[in-house]
């Protein structure tokens, strides 16, 4: 199956010295969501602009659906739907003056009543973009990389600002778009995020993949798949190491007197954590368990949260 989209060696240099990319190889199958994550100054938003022919790469090649940006810029652009993360749009407009605006720079256009339908803004339909909530001008973004009618979407945190409901309601306009064979290439600094909607994922840091996989596989990879979390008041905590000599415990992290243990067998460590904390006069302060997440391996991989800075 052709992939929707590749690149191999690609590069980007900016001032002849500063490298935001680094041959970085990548394929996204037809159907596909796949997230790339990174933290800020990455190289991601530099790979995105590059795959959407806002950027020429230092080095490298690109190819979307089979073609290139040199030789069919036009058709790519029919067939490509972007939201931007911050998508600036004339407020003196409404909604459906907007949508039938951008569905004119298009040859086969998705009606727009059916766009404001599966984006739920009929009822703000004649409202002025500028009296828009921060969350309607969201969707709004989303409506307009839809009206186009494209095989591939490029949406760049496509959920910032909205609330949980409206939140879900885009993951199912995703999931539909992915039913249709749509191809998706998603940022997101939100980790559930991407672990409900992407098939697949990459996460780039200074200008590389370090890691690529499904969630699950990404999940699996961790030296422990359960992850406690505690911290302590009072007494003597003792370092990090008298942590990671718990039994079970495979590796220990420190966030701010929050000390997260990746475990096998949360059954075996808790008891012995309890002995220990008592045995040090302190007491617990908070104690939880769950099963590890793309958060862990995230900051297990980069050092970092994704929604640090």
């Amino acid at each position: 199956m052709q992939s929707a989209i590749r690149c191999s060696g690609l590069t980007k240099t900016y001032d002849g010295k500063v490298e935001a990319v680094r041959g970085l190889d990548l394929a996204i199958e037809t159907g596909e969501c796949f997230g790339l994550l990174g933290p800020n100054g990455a190289g991601k938003t530099t790979t995105i602009e590059i795959l959407e022919g806002l950027l020429e790469p230092t080095s490298g090649e690109v190819e979307i659906l089979g073609m290139t940006w040199h030789g069919h810029e036009r058709e790519l652009r029919e067939r490509l739907g972007i939201s931007l993360q911050e998508t600036r749009l004339s407020e003196k407009l409404t909604v459906r003056e907007t949508l039938h605006l951008f569905a004119s720079f298009y040859h086969h256009p998705t009606p727009v009543a059916e766009v404001l339908d599966e984006l739920s803004l009929n009822e703000k339909a004649d409202a002025m973009v500028g009296k828009l909530s921060g969350g309607q001008k969201q969707r709004l973004a989303v409506a307009t990389a839809l009206v186009g009618n494209p095989r591939i979407l490029f949406l760049d945190e496509p959920t910032t600002g909205l609330d949980p409901q409206s939140r879900r309601q885009l993951w199912e306009i995703v999931r539909q778009f992915q039913k249709r064979r749509g191809t998706v290439l998603l940022t997101t600094h939100y980790m559930d995020e991407a672990e409900r909607l992407c098939d697949r994922l990459a996460i780039i840091d200074q200008g590389k993949i370090i890691a690529e996989g499904t969630p699950a596989e990404l999940i699996a990879g961790l030296s422990g798949h359960h992850v406690v979390e505690f911290s302590i008041s009072g007494g003597n905590g003792g370092g990090d190491d008298a942590w990671g000599r718990l039994p079970g415990v495979q590796s220990v992290r420190n966030d701010d007197g929050l000390f997260c243990l990746q475990v096998d067998e949360p059954h075996h460590t808790i008891p012995a954590l309890l002995s220990a904390v008592q045995q040090r006069g302190a007491q617990l302060a908070h104690l939880t368990t769950r099963q590890a997440s793309l958060e862990d391996v995230f900051v297990k991989l980069t050092g970092r949260h994704l929604r640090e800075d």
